[in-house]
């Protein structure tokens, strides 16, 4: 058997109270570094490689590297793109959709010569896109910016370089 060892009044020693303030350490830690560790991935590893697969640009002042660029390149201009006229989805011919839209570019007379020489193209993709509507898509609260998304990216895959940044809905009319 163990032998006890008396206090000099004659007591036995009392043992250590097991935890303390090491035991809530690890848990401490967790509380404050995970939320921190989750923020930073999100900043800078997730978002960036969200943006860079679908080609979205970093908004300025993020830091990113990128400079904007100056002089007439710099200057966003507006190009109307008239009237296209489709068919809604499901409604047999019946109902159609008439949209104008105007597309912000920094490109500058470049830009207006990409779209001159590819109208053709960009009129069949956006008429494309906007005739598999349907008119309860069309009716829902996001609906046009769900077109102006959708617009966008089949205008820069055409035109390359992402060289619409906005698109303007100018007309947007159902019959």
């Amino acid at each position: 058997m163990a032998e006890e060892k008396n206090n000099p009044d004659g007591e036995s020693a009392a043992p250590a109270a097991p935890g303390g303030a090491k035991a809530w350490l690890p848990l401490i830690a967790s509380i404050i570094l995970m939320p921190a560790l989750a923020f930073g991935m999100t900043k800078f590893v997730i978002v960036p490689e969200l943006q860079q697969s679908l080609g979205i640009k970093p908004a300025a002042g993020t830091g990113s590297g990128d400079k904007s660029k100056t002089g007439a390149e710099g200057k966003k201009i507006n190009v109307p793109f008239n009237k296209l006229l489709v068919n809604i989805a499901g409604t047999m011919g019946q109902r159609y959709l008439l949209v104008s839209l105007s597309l912000a570019s920094t490109g500058g007379e470049e830009f207006k010569a990409k779209l001159t020489d590819n109208e053709a193209p960009l009129r069949d993709m956006a008429m494309g896109i906007l005739s598999t509507k349907t008119l309860a898509d069309l009716e829902k609260p996001g609906a046009r910016n769900l077109i102006r998304t959708e617009l966008i990216n089949g205008f820069n895959n055409i035109l390359g370089d992402n060289s619409v940044s906005e698109i303007y809905i100018t007309e947007f009319g159902i019959q």
